[in-house]
């Protein structure tokens, strides 16, 4: 596991008797969420935005796409990403957004081991069969892609709403 190097609450955007979240309940919501939007840059500095399945193994988010899909595009030009996860209601639950690079992982024990945890986490219609550095499967080829985080952010929703940063090294 990966501990922050600091925990602070934004006192500009928290409640007066706010704590921070502590990074353990930030890890428990980003492991347990079933969706996750992940934000990528174009070639021509416009965002792209889409939802995905994932894992949070490890503090290290892992997620795959086809390696002509918009965001696979995306990264080659430009790696840094934003991964996003939490409720959309309001008074209530812990929104996180997650900024980090996203890089390519090749290492076929990895992979075996994280295409089994997608099937764990999200049943066999998620079972990927692992060849040639790649995630395989009826709809073609994925690569797999890792976020370390640089930077999360925690946005308590509940009373009183709290802000937090975890930096990283």
């Amino acid at each position: 596991m990966i501990e922050p190097v600091a925990t602070e609450l934004d006192t500009r955007f928290s409640g007066s008797d706010a704590k921070a979240t502590p990074w353990d309940q930030a890890r428990r919501a980003l492991t347990e969420a079933r969706i996750y939007w992940i934000t990528t840059v174009r070639h021509d500095l416009r965002p792209h935005v889409t939802p995905l399945i994932g894992l949070f193994i490890d503090d290290t988010f892992y997620f795959c796409t086809g390696p002509d899909e918009q965001k696979a595009k995306n990264i080659v030009d430009n790696s840094n990403c934003a991964v996003v996860t939490g409720s959309n209601t309001y008074g209530e639950g812990l929104d996180i957004v997650v900024e980090g690079n996203a890089d390519r992982l090749v290492e076929e024990a990895r992979l075996q081991e994280l295409a089994r945890q997608f099937v764990e986490k999200y049943g066999p219609e998620w079972q990927f069969e692992v060849r040639d550095s790649a995630f395989h499967h009826t709809g073609g080829e994925a690569w797999v892609y890792q976020v370390a985080p640089k930077k999360v952010l925690g946005f308590d929703k509940g009373h009183p709403g709290g802000q937090t940063r975890w930096r990283f090294a």
